[in-house]
């Protein structure tokens, strides 16, 4: 793919104290205004999320800029590219949690739960069972309307509305796991990450997170034991094995996200209507 007409995507995330994030804001926000970048930034006492798209050149001045910040120095970055810029506009938020959940408890810093890495997880969904023998169970993470685009075969969906509901779900479904191995997975890993913490807190004694989500596996795997498509949070809408983006698109309705299969129905008409909320009053 030629680099003169591509716009290099990333997503990364570390979970570490930033006790300054008030002063850190206007200096990101003039970083990326004079690289020309878009996406969203979010800065929360437990760490940094973040999600831009820029010509590569303005992508690596960016990450050695942030990498300046010792505290940042290692954080790991996912990436993927696109023909145009996926963001429309740039912003830099100041947040409570970088994903919500609402257990304070959870400090992802203080130490992660066990990752397994993209490769190994393929090896133990080929083999039917993780390296101790225990069957796999897949543990989608993500809201509903994700994984509607596309997700592991066979996954456990418990159609989530609000990340934050996760905790009662796991705990109302606690049995369904005994004698499983869990393995928590998500777009790009930092929903999964405080998913597997929590279970393991709260008993679960085989719990894993699949290392950088969906976007990782992609990345390292391809699209083994993965049905349909990855739903990201930009204009691409969603992404394939192979981290190109799709002719999926999203309703300007209902917000919901209308797949090529779904653009050809009656249903779907542009601006107007999709077979989600198609004769809604």
């Amino acid at each position: 793919m030629s680099t003169a007409t591509t716009f290099v995507n990333i997503a990364a995330y570390k979970f570490v104290t930033l006790d300054d994030r008030e002063a850190l804001r206007p200096l990101y926000r003039q970083r990326c205004a004079q690289l020309d970048l878009k996406g969203t930034i979010l800065l929360a006492p437990e760490g940094i999320n973040l999600f831009l798209c820029g010509a590569r050149a303005a992508i690596d001045d960016f990450l050695c800029w942030l990498r300046g910040d010792a505290r940042l120095a290692d954080i790991v970055v996912k990436h993927s590219y696109s023909g145009e810029q996926s963001f429309k506009r740039m912003l830099v938020k100041l947040k409570p949690e970088i994903i919500t959940m609402r257990m304070p408890v959870i400090r992802p810093e203080q130490g992660r739960a066990p990752a397994v890495a993209p490769a190994t997880l393929a090896r133990w969904l080929d083999q039917g069972r993780d390296d101790d023998g225990k069957p796999v169970v897949m543990l989608d993470t993500r809201n509903g309307f994700e994984v509607d685009v596309g997700t592991f075969a066979g996954t456990v969906d418990y159609r989530i509305e609000k990340f934050s509901d996760f905790p009662d779900l796991v705990a109302r479904h606690r049995d369904d796991f005994q004698g499983k191995t869990v393995v928590t997975f998500c777009t790009g890993g930092i929903r999964c990450e405080k998913a597997a913490i929590h279970m393991k807190n709260s008993g679960f004694d085989s719990v894993y997170q699949l290392d950088g989500g969906i976007l990782r596996y992609f990345e390292e795997v391809g699209g083994a034991h993965y049905s349909g498509d990855c739903f990201v949070f930009d204009h691409r809408t969603a992404l394939d094995p192979q981290l190109r983006p799709t002719a999926s698109t999203t309703c300007f309705v209902c917000r919901s996200v209308v797949t090529p299969r779904a653009q050809l129905s009656p249903m779907y008409v542009y601006e107007k209507s999709c077979p989600a909320c198609y004769g809604a009053t």
